[in-house]
């Protein structure tokens, strides 16, 4: 087992005074039997009431509203979590029966959203490739591990390329990215498998090991696999999610499990700072908060989120 203390701070600041500005947050680690929450604490400007919810994937969800004049808005989450191994699949059924099981999904509602495929320009390109790459006689299990070393080793990890707007068409064109999008191609092509894929929104917490995503939240996928159930897999570091990964939210893709979003109600720019921190020892938490530096990601909007409807956190 491992414990994190992980800090989650984001920073809107204003160019003028601003009011009713109204936000949701999905910053509640999932609770199961992979993780668990010793503590967390929420701070926020102004100390706004924070109304949960749980939506209809199950994730902890916050809104809260503020809408006295500010300049600036700062969520501030700092987390205790304690991850556990998990046991991988063994494939002791044979890959016929579990071909069969999966066909049994499509009608279920607990699959139904994780089955539908997104409609794009190149979607027949990637069916081509998707079959060209196919592994005779390779189990549910074995087809999603080579499909996450695929999107590995034939897409380039390049911060900034994309934003949270590219379309799967822009990604697929590039063949690069962030953990974002990774995530989204293996969906697409999991989903074209009839896997049953769900994106998960989350932190990586490497023991600074080098692995991509650090400093930032993290996105990879869960696959459904047949006599086991949800297996994570990470294509941005080609590796089976364990004990390193937190999981905050899942959903069909990542409009489902944004961090933060908001709007607010003024004509200002401003500009949006978001950091990730996180402090870990070998098997003890040290009492300080993990140290927050320079922003991970600080980016400047010239149209206000109110305008714009709504607001969304890059994972990288």
């Amino acid at each position: 087992m491992s414990k994190f203390k992980i800090r989650h701070k984001t920073t809107y600041t204003y160019e003028t005074t601003v009011r009713d500005s109204a936000n949701q947050i999905m910053l509640y680690p999932i609770k199961d039997g992979s993780q668990e929450v010793l503590d967390h604490n929420l701070l926020i400007t102004g100390d706004p009431q924070v109304d949960v919810y749980f939506d209809s994937y199950g994730n902890q969800v916050g809104t809260f509203t503020q809408a006295r004049p500010h300049q600036e808005l700062v969520i501030d989450s700092r987390v205790l979590v304690e991850t556990f191994p998990k046991t991988m699949p063994e494939d002791s059924v044979s890959q016929d029966v579990q071909w069969l099981e999966l066909g049994t999904l499509k009608n279920q509602l607990e699959y139904i959203d994780f089955l539908r495929q997104e409609n794009f320009n190149a979607l027949n390109e990637v069916k081509q490739i998707i079959d060209a790459e196919q592994q005779k006689h390779a189990t549910p299990f074995e087809t999603a591990k080579h499909f996450s070393d695929y999107i590995y080793t034939q897409f380039e990890y390049k911060k900034g390329i994309t934003t949270v707007e590219s379309t799967i068409d822009e990604v697929w064109k590039l063949r690069s990215g962030v953990c974002q999008d990774f995530a989204h191609m293996l969906l697409v092509m999991l989903r074209l498998k009839n896997i049953p894929a769900r994106y998960v929104s989350g932190y990586i917490c490497p023991k600074k090991n080098g692995m991509r995503g650090e400093g930032a939240t993290h996105a990879w996928v869960e696959a459904f696999i047949p006599f086991y159930g949800w297996l994570g897999l990470d294509p941005t570091n080609n590796c089976l999610v364990n004990e390193a990964h937190v999981r905050l939210a899942v959903g069909k893709n990542f409009s489902d499990c944004s961090p933060v979003r908001g709007t607010y109600r003024g004509t200002s720019t401003h500009t949006l700072e978001v950091t990730v921190a996180v402090g870990y020892e070998d098997g003890a938490i040290s009492d300080n908060e993990p140290e927050i530096t320079q922003p991970h990601v600080k980016t400047t909007f010239a149209k206000n989120s109110f305008r714009r409807h709504q607001e969304m956190q890059m994972q990288q």
